[in-house]
């Protein structure tokens, strides 16, 4: 008797065809092509320049094992569907799957799904599609362009500057908009100002106006002599209370994440790296074990500029906020994302799948990381449904001879969506009962002035999310790109990280410099937005994208060939080390090789010494004395380890510090906010401000 022949599902992760495959049961039959299994070639451009820019595709090295497995299993197969991703990568994916394994279309469909739940995988099989080749025609003309930029320019950056530097569309504009930033903070020349409060008292109770200016409006108090001034004019005036304003206001509740504001948030809230927030959100979209329910997807699709919300999604989670939070807390309108741009309707925010699957309810079997992001995602997605938050507000302005003074204070009416969520630029409203207790036109004791000098402070350095943010608002980039671009910038030492903040390096500075001299118009952000809308028109499909092509290539060469010939060579200095070469007894510089920083001897050629970098933490070893540096084991984890091993045979997971255990002399380590003794045993902790003191 014949084997029933299966039914074959390509996807591109393990564990999204681990999660997929238990949902469809025998007759069907989940791989994975781990991502693309067809590109560009990495040893040349790649693209057919004289026969119409036809883009040159051959199978990814190392892949081979795997397209022989789909290809076996496809012919094996009564049907083959493709369910990539619901994106312009994920369509593209399909296409190029389509081509290597050679399969018959008629046996062949494109499926898609935004969430990676039974019901919505079962209910995509009901809907099987064509490969959509606008969108593909709009990942290939994104590949193709970065290619060409790369390409073209990145061999020019080599042989100005150094070896191993790389150019593209997007990740260049970032590295402007960080130096552009630089220059600002630079540039910038600090202008003195001072503010003054009078504090006063009613009824034997103290509270605080501040200066607000005359009858005629504000004034800007920009000198101590001004200041003086003002406080001698207003020796012995009678402070009285001119106007109360009573009123409300409200504060709207959020819009459900993209992933734009989902990397904001993580960043701000959780201390996440744009990267590790993609990670980890990817984890909770293929698939998480959860007790009873199996292997189910957390949350629905993570690469989204959209704020929509399907219509069952809407009314699950009306009905749960309904029913746990009553009525009254139902949203009166819903909030939505003001964007010039059109929404792709394929697309939801990201959102969980289940509302009624609380953080509480999973949080035992998700790893920490996994579980803060998912009840990050939860509240913001419930938040978004719930109503506005109202304050009641009083407003006071206090008279003084010809001056003005303000005061206000506000108090929390109605929660709302409060209730469960408060987002990391939520301000702290503390209600002062003095103020809102004042009545017109009674006369205040004056107690004292309080005076402050100030300067005007520079523009902030950007952090990942304000970068982000700046990004997505200039139209650089797509909710694909952002994580990428970033650690792209930071992997080539164009930018380096420090706390959160992101600071141009002297090889980004220099890589800069090149790129605007040479290609202004590829670093021009109007141009890099420009180009991210005409890659929508071809996804909509109103532009052939062989079109974008024709008219980028011809500048592009010219832009190249001039830099060949105009620009100078740039030498960067590298980085001097403590160590001293024992060859030749020059001070070693700090190299970067493809599997990070080593040590160097500036000798080379006549000296070739080369030696591992140890990064040093700052702490001596608690058992030699000697320095502490990261170390790694054969697998890949961080740990801190003792300079002098093997000799030395000192490690630790976490931080050593360098306070002792006031309890059993040991050293301590640091966890979060705490010093934790390392000896389990002994169990004293304390706080690091403690530590400090």
């Amino acid at each position: 008797m014949a084997t029933a022949k299966k039914t074959l599902v390509i996807v591109e992760s393990p564990s999204k065809a681990k999660t997929i495959g238990k949902y469809l049961g025998a007759n069907y039959k989940v791989i994975a092509s781990v991502g693309h299994v067809r590109d560009l070639p990495k040893s040349k451009l790649g693209i057919d320049i004289e026969n119409d820019f036809e883009p040159q595709y051959i199978p990814i090295r190392g892949k081979g094992d795997i397209i022989k497995e789909l290809r076996k299993e496809a012919k094996k197969a009564s049907k083959v569907y493709l369910a990539t991703d619901p994106d312009r990568e994920g369509e593209a994916i399909s296409w190029h799957l389509a081509h290597a394994l050679k399969l018959d279309p008629k046996k062949t469909a494109r499926i898609t799904f935004n969430e990676i739940t039974k019901q919505a995988v079962k209910e995509s099989l009901k809907h099987p599609r064509e490969i959509d080749m606008d969108l593909v025609d709009a990942q290939q003309a994104r590949r193709v362009m970065d290619r060409m930029v790369g390409y073209s320019i990145s061999p020019l950056l080599w042989q100005k500057i150094k070896r191993g530097l790389s150019a593209g569309r997007v990740q260049s504009v970032a590295l402007r908009m960080l130096c552009d930033r630089e220059d600002e903070i630079n540039a910038f020349i600090p202008k003195e100002y001072w503010d003054m409060d009078a504090v006063l008292k009613n009824k034997n109770k103290e509270f605080t106006v501040s200066f607000y200016g005359d009858k005629k409006g504000k004034i800007e108090i920009t000198g101590k002599e001004q200041l003086d001034k003002i406080i001698s004019q207003l020796k012995d005036s009678k402070f009285t209370v001119n106007d109360i304003k009573k009123g409300s206001r409200t504060r709207k509740c959020p819009i459900p994440f993209t992933t734009s504001t989902m990397q904001q948030e993580a960043s701000k809230a959780l201390n996440f790296s744009t990267q590790k927030t993609m990670r980890i959100a990817q984890q909770l979209y293929e698939g998480v074990e959860i007790k009873g329910r199996g292997s189910i997807g957390l949350i629905t699709y993570l690469r989204t500029d959209s704020t929509r919300v399907s219509e069952t999604a809407e009314a699950q989670v009306k009905e749960f906020i309904q029913e746990n939070y009553g009525p009254d807390y139902m949203a009166k309108e819903i909030a939505t994302k003001k964007s010039n741009k059109k929404i792709q309707d394929a697309h939801e925010a990201i959102r969980p799948t289940d509302v009624t699957l609380t953080p509480d309810q999973v949080k035992a079997q998700l790893p920490r990381d996994q579980f803060r992001l998912y009840q990050l995602i939860w509240k913001r997605f419930v938040a978004s449904r719930m109503g506005n938050a109202v304050y009641e507000t009083y407003n006071v302005k206090v008279g003084a001879g010809d001056y003005l003074f303000n005061a206000s204070t506000s108090k929390l009416d109605f929660d709302g969506f409060m209730k469960i969520y408060t987002d990391s630029d939520n301000e702290k409203v503390v209600t002062n009962n003095v103020i809102a207790k004042l009545e017109k036109d009674s006369e205040i004791e004056f107690v004292k002035f309080e005076e402050n000098q100030h300067f005007t402070q520079p523009p902030a350095h950007f952090t990942e999310a304000a970068l982000v943010k700046a990004m997505e608002e200039q139209g650089i980039g797509r909710p694909s790109t952002y994580a990428p671009t970033i650690s792209t910038i930071v992997g080539r030492r164009y930018v380096t990280k420090e706390k959160k903040n992101l600071y141009v390096t002297e090889l980004g500075e220099a890589v800069n410099n090149v790129m605007k001299t040479a290609f202004k118009v590829i670093v021009d952000t109007e141009f890099t937005a420009n180009m991210e809308s005409l890659l929508d028109a071809v996804e909509e499909g109103t532009i052939d994208w062989k079109t974008i092509i024709r008219n980028f290539y011809p500048d592009l060469d010219v832009m190249v060939k001039n830099a060949e010939e105009k620009l100078e060579k740039i030498h960067i200095a590298d980085e001097e080390s403590d160590e001293i070469c024992e060859e030749c007894g020059r001070r070693m510089v700090i190299k970067y090789g493809p599997h990070g920083k080593f040590l160097a001897c500036p000798g080379f050629p006549e000296c070739r010494n080369t030696k591992p970098y140890l990064e040093k933490v700052g702490v001596p070893c608690p058992k030699c004395g000697k320095d502490v540096v990261y170390r790694m084991t054969k697998k890949g984890r961080r740990y801190y380890g003792c300079i002098d091993s093997p000799e030395c045979d000192f490690m630790s997971w976490q931080k050593p510090s360098t306070k002792k255990c006031p309890q059993c002399g040991g050293y301590m380590v640091e966890k979060g906010n705490k010093l934790a003794c390392a000896n389990v045993e002994c169990g004293y902790v304390e706080t690091k401000e403690k530590a400090k003191q």
